[in-house]
């Protein structure tokens, strides 16, 4: 797996938004490290420490490099310098939160550090395109960063359209309270994770879709509800297993069910 290095100028927010993304996925996350505060309680960054932060996540799949405000750009440049892997690190402009939630999902998949960094800048999305029907909320497909959350959906639709005789369609309806929120979207990014098969996800009742079921953000921007109709297309030689898995996962409400 690749690694993932958080730059904060608080350590509190830094664990917060690290615990965060961990609620979304399994025991075995990929290695994170955090990089915050500026020793003995203040305020800041340390380009030393963040070195260090590199050189302890980096196992050769590459490491990702999230920020949280300016002069943590400069420590993470300057760190650069001083880290001792030869790994390839990256620092991302992705959103804090919304990307590093989406990086840790798509890491622990086995996603590259081309498809995790492509992930977490396009984690806007799904707020942007949820605040584009509200008065006043900047229009998704003008904010930055929305080409990049657009692009997975259009892809997986052109991808979609191709004909594959192992494609196998299923229509179920999605019986979740809350919907296809982030907990959900995350179970199925990880269920699909090393199965051979592409799958996408459509919401027919909403005319949303069709996403690709690895892309975390992808997922969460169909915005389904409860008692839309999902259906999931598969092609591959794995497709009818990774239909069946969602289809029980679906009908199990992803495990939110009271019982």
């Amino acid at each position: 797996m690749i690694g993932i290095v958080v730059v904060s100028h608080s350590p509190a927010l830094a664990q917060a938004a690290v615990d965060l993304a961990l609620e979304m996925v399994g025991e075995t996350p990929p290695p994170i490290a955090i990089a915050a505060g500026a020793g003995d309680g203040i305020i800041g960054t340390d380009a030393v420490k963040v070195a260090a932060a590199i050189d302890e996540v980096a196992s050769g799949e590459g490491v990702l490099v999230f920020m949280d405000l300016g002069s943590a750009v400069l420590s993470s440049t300057m760190a650069t310098e001083f880290m001792t892997t030869t790994d390839e690190v990256r620092l991302t402009d992705a959103p804090f939160v919304e990307g590093l939630i989406a990086a840790i999902v798509l890491a622990n998949a086995g996603a590259s550090l081309d498809e995790v960094d492509r992930e977490a800048r396009a984690a806007m999305g799904a707020k942007q395109s949820q605040l584009a029907d509200q008065g006043g909320a900047p229009d998704a497909a003008d904010a930055p960063g929305a080409a990049d959350a657009a692009a997975a959906p259009a892809a997986a639709a052109a991808d979609a359209e191709s004909v594959d005789p192992t494609e196998v369609t299923v229509e179920v309806p999605l019986v979740n309270p809350d919907g296809l929120h982030a907990r959900p979207a995350s179970l199925i990014v990880q269920a699909l994770a090393g199965v051979d098969a592409k799958l996408t996800i459509t919401d027919v009742t909403a005319g949303k879709g069709p996403v690709s079921g690895n892309s975390l953000i992808g997922i969460m921007s169909l915005g389904a509800a409860k008692d839309h109709i999902l259906k999931f297309t598969a092609t591959g030689s794995s497709a009818q297993q990774a239909v069946d898995t969602l289809v029980t996962m679906t009908g199990d409400g992803f495990g939110e069910l009271a019982s």
